[in-house]
């Protein structure tokens, strides 16, 4: 298995830094969840850009000019290690933010793809993910470059991210939502990517549809492994606290969250995703020089 794309020019940072971790709005808060329930001793920022969501009906060029500002934006924050929980900037601004900054970077299609190929066994993979994603057809081209010889079977899910985030996910909608989906899948593969940070949210009814024999998988546990063998490999891991107070608990007031519009629909949604709203919310606005624009 291919290991992690990393930036050449980075500079060795301090391992206390916290991981940096952006999305174009609440969708992340899977990443930042399972990064979190996977490293209890690191500490995490999170910008969510809900002034400027949704990404996934913008330009190539305007996508890459709001992830390289967000991406700035954390850098200049402090970071050792930047996950793009983004599935729409991961597929089509990575290449420009690991141009633009000085640590690692991390996006979500690449794990994702890597974990599936491992599952598949020579089953075909479904993706399921936005429009842009799937039109994008990030992740085929990522599965095909590791083995060409997988059928992939591409289906955009735009009704799920709504339903994610009204609390909707186990409700008898999100269930029929799912049924019309998916229903046909079950006997045509063996593994399905969740390709959009919100599908694990409606995991069970999900996995309710397309069966249990069918291997679920989530870019965002599919990262966070991949973000552990980097730690390691780089000596950026944090060194345990011995004299801790308290154990972690998820959004709590050792993590900070910035969003650039609508907190309080933030906070109300983290709590629906996470199960307790962020302890530490700033409101920000993220802004960059536009080095991508032409005169």
């Amino acid at each position: 298995m291919k290991s992690p794309i990393r930036n050449p020019q980075f500079e060795i940072p301090n391992s206390n830094l916290p991981i940096g971790i952006f999305d174009s709005g609440v969708g992340g808060l899977t990443v930042y969840r399972a990064l979190h329930e996977r490293f209890p001793n690191e500490r995490f920022v999170y910008l969510g850009d809900t002034a400027r969501v949704p990404y996934g009906t913008k330009s190539l060029t305007t996508v890459e000019r709001y992830a390289i500002e967000n991406a700035r934006f954390l850098e200049a924050h402090g970071i050792k290690l930047l996950v793009v929980a983004c599935n729409t900037a991961s597929a089509l601004a990575l290449p420009a933010i690991r141009r633009s900054l000085k640590v690692e970077v991390v996006g979500v299609i690449g794990p994702g793809a890597r974990a599936a190929v491992q599952q598949a066994e020579g089953s075909s993979i479904a993706v399921i993910a936005t429009e842009a994603t799937v039109q994008s057809g990030a992740y085929a081209n990522a599965i095909a470059r590791i083995d060409a010889t997988i059928k992939v079977i591409e289906r955009a899910c735009p009704l799920f991210v709504p339903l994610a985030e009204e609390g909707w996910a186990e409700s008898d909608v999100a269930q029929a939502v799912a049924a019309r989906y998916l229903g046909d899948l079950a006997s045509k593969i063996g593994v399905l990517v969740m390709g959009c940070t919100h599908y694990p949210i409606l995991r069970e009814v999900i996995s309710g549809v397309v069966g249990n024999n069918v291997h679920l998988i989530d870019s965002g546990e599919a990262t966070a492994r991949e973000v552990e063998a980097l730690l390691k490999a780089k000596g950026l891991s944090r060194q345990p606290t011995e004299n801790l107070a308290r154990p972690r608990k998820l959004c709590d007031d050792l993590d900070h969250f910035y969003v650039t519009d609508a907190a309080e629909r933030f906070a109300k949604v983290a709590e629906r995703f996470l199960g307790s709203a962020p302890s530490v919310i700033e409101a920000v606005e993220v802004w960059g020089h536009d080095e991508l624009r032409t005169n």
